[in-house]
């Protein structure tokens, strides 16, 4: 890439290290990229001496969840194949580094030239794969310098972005060094056909391959059927991914109406976090999930009896939350009055509505829920008390919303398939 890039790359470093004197979250990262190229070895000498057949790139958690089903169709249907995993940020890394022993997991360093030498010379792959966003020009370069076939899938493209500005040549060349592009809609399909990438197909999005795996092996949770229960009939709300704005928006209309009960899992958590969120809601009513799993454990009896009398759970655990819809009659996602909104379609698979903040442009799933009235934007604590009172007093709507979501689910399976049969000559059922 050129010097400007590198630059930006050193100084996007440099910001990096400053920032991790505050933030425990960066320093993970930091500490966890220093120990890539150990790790590498270790993995090489363990599982893959002459290199890794596939290297899958996911920035963070949400991009693994659209990786994996190609990940696991590889596992199953080719068990030899030596697959690493890298990502990008924590929150992915700390969640998934034990994810299945067949599979490296790593952090990827910066883009810098050295690193991204030293990072492919370590692992030899044969191939690699990126989700959705990732786009970074050293890797994407030296991959081509060393004719490594190299994929994006799930991807997305916007008219907005650098690819498709007069000054964006530098971000075209990128496109330019991926074999073939996998992208969600025909849209994105046009916009690289307008910049002259033509090596492009459009499969969908594998999230949905996922989230309807999810549902169809997810496991029971007993804990939050008792808690349901408990409510005697009354709405379940679970609140997926929740930022303290999110919690400034809804927190005034469960507090309103004691009626409903609510699961509240929490994007991110510490102690500190969640005492303030109990108090916040009202300690006598609120409970954490791991102090109500550990009387559940001693006796159902005994927790179903102490459920009557919360209206509250909060999840302070990971690997929940995908399975906790199950138990919802309407879903509220996170991130909508932050960066972005985190995973609907895992919620939107249960057949339920999905309701959220209004930033959400960067994703086709929530624009195509609401045009077929299976999802919600909200945009203040007026506008969700609006919806919520709606959802919650009219079974009817809510179960033609649900219907919907879950209708418009399950009419988008299928971009793993097209993806595998392509790349690896796999055929799923």
């Amino acid at each position: 890439m050129n010097a400007a890039y590198n630059a930006a790359i050193a100084l996007y470093r440099s910001a990096a290290h400053l920032a991790a004197l505050g933030s425990p979250k960066v320093r993970h990262m930091l500490s966890g990229q220093r120990e890539t190229l150990a790790r590498l070895s270790h993995f090489r000498a363990k599982m893959a001496p002459e290199g890794f057949d596939v290297w899958f790139h996911a920035a963070s958690l949400g991009e693994f969840e659209q990786a994996r089903p190609m990940i696991e169709a590889l596992l199953q249907h080719k068990p030899g194949t030596k697959i690493l995993l890298s990502f990008f940020s924590p929150s992915g890394y700390e969640v998934r580094c034990d994810y299945d022993p067949r599979v490296a997991v790593v952090y990827m360093p910066f883009d810098t030239p050295g690193r991204v030498r030293a990072f492919l010379d370590a692992a030899a792959p044969r191939m690699a794969i990126f989700v959705k966003y990732e786009f970074w020009g050293n890797y994407l370069s030296e991959l081509q310098r060393r004719n490594i076939d190299t994929y994006i899938i799930s991807a997305i493209f916007r008219p907005g972005q650098s690819f498709f500005k007069p000054w964006g040549g530098m971000f075209r060349r990128m496109l330019g060094s991926f074999t073939h592009l996998y992208v969600q809609d025909e849209r994105s399909r046009q916009l690289l056909a307008s910049t002259g990438i033509t090596s492009v197909t459009v499969a969908g999005d594998t999230r949905f391959d996922r989230v309807t795996a999810i549902r169809h092996n997810g496991r029971d949770i007993p804990e939050a059927e008792c808690f349901k229960n408990a409510g005697d009939g009354a709405p379940l709300f679970v609140f997926g991914s929740s930022w303290e704005r999110d919690e400034d928006v809804y927190t005034p209309w469960l507090k309103a109406h004691p009626e409903v009960r609510a699961v509240i899992a929490p994007h991110e958590f510490d102690k500190d976090r969640l005492s303030a969120m109990r108090r916040r809601l009202g300690t006598e009513r609120t409970m954490l999930f791991s102090d109500f799993r550990r009387l559940y454990e001693a006796s159902p009896e005994g927790a179903a009896k102490v459920a009557r009398g919360l209206s509250y759970l909060i999840i302070d655990c990971f690997g929940l939350l995908s399975s906790l819809y199950r138990y919802a009659d309407t879903a509220y996602i996170g991130g909508g009055f932050g960066a972005g909104i985190h995973n609907i379609n895992e919620a939107a698979v249960y057949g339920i509505p999905v309701v959220f903040g209004p930033r959400h442009q960067k994703f086709n799933e929530a624009r195509d829920l609401i045009a077929c009235g299976g999802g919600f934007c909200v945009n203040s604590a007026k506008s969700l008390a609006n919806i919520f009172d709606t959802l919650t007093s009219d079974v009817n709507a809510r179960t033609k919303a649900g219907k919907a979501a879950g209708d418009y689910i399950s009419s988008h399976i299928g971009a793993t398939a097209v993806i595998m049969k392509d790349i690896f000559n796999i055929t799923l059922k």
